[in-house]
């Protein structure tokens, strides 16, 4: 059910995304003024592959796996949006349709910004536009870097390097050690990696055998970061 504002928590992660807190002010609130609040279960389908684009979503709570499906019909996980940061703008500004499916992992809270809306705020705030082209020179260097990753790197050192990336984007201390907090399965990050579940349980043993991570049910715990660094840089 939709609720028309955020919690404390959800506003503090979208304020502090790394993106939208090097905003004006100005253009912060026009963005936050325009948007609406949608909470959705866990699996909740946003976004289809070949769908006209017409909304413009930030994530405040929970995450979104952005993810399509192979030619033999096997899911493959691009990526995890996580909360404070932006994304479905590339097919407004282009036209055209949806290039990936987008579901909620785990109870989401979004914030909506219809396309019209996007498009007005464009058209007022040119600060917009800048800032929107710097959002996607980062992600089209982080895709270069995880092209190059896969054609260069070992599967132990790829693994290393998302867990670090978990530990930092969803990451919970607790003393010494890091929580990650998104709930991922096994079979999850092999469709991240482009691995089979088997050889990505084989490494995340190996890596708890040398003291880097705990295996819990349902969560991953990172023991060292400083190891987890050494395997991926592989030394």
């Amino acid at each position: 059910m939709n609720t028309p504002v955020l919690t404390i928590a959800e506003r503090n992660a979208i304020e502090s995304g790394p993106w939208f807190s090097k905003l004006s002010p100005s253009l912060r609130f026009a963005i936050l003024s325009r948007a609406t609040v949608r909470r959705v279960p866990d699996g909740a389908l946003l976004s289809s592959r070949g769908q006209p684009a017409d909304e413009w979503i930030g994530v405040a709570k929970g995450a979104v796996r952005v993810s399509s499906v192979s030619l033999s019909g096997k899911q493959i996980t691009l990526t995890y949006v996580e909360p404070g940061t932006w994304f479905g703008d590339i097919a407004l500004f282009d036209g055209l349709p949806r290039t990936h499916d987008a579901n909620a992992h785990g109870d989401t809270t979004l914030l909506v910004v219809r396309k019209p809306d996007f498009k007005e705020l464009l058209q007022q705030h040119t600060e917009l536009y800048d800032a929107l082209l710097r959002l996607n020179c980062r992600r089209l260097r982080l895709m270069f870097n995880l092209i190059e990753d896969l054609n260069t790197l070992p599967l132990a050192a790829r693994l290393a390097k998302q867990l670090l990336l978990l530990a930092r984007s969803y990451g919970v201390p607790q003393g010494e050690e890091i929580r990650i907090g998104l709930q991922l399965a096994q079979e999850d990050l092999a469709q991240l990696l482009g691995a089979s579940r088997q050889r990505v349980n084989q490494e995340l043993k190996a890596f708890e055998r040398e003291g880097a991570v705990r295996i819990e049910p349902t969560r991953l715990v990172v023991l060292s970061k400083s190891r987890l660094m050494a395997i991926a840089e592989g030394v």
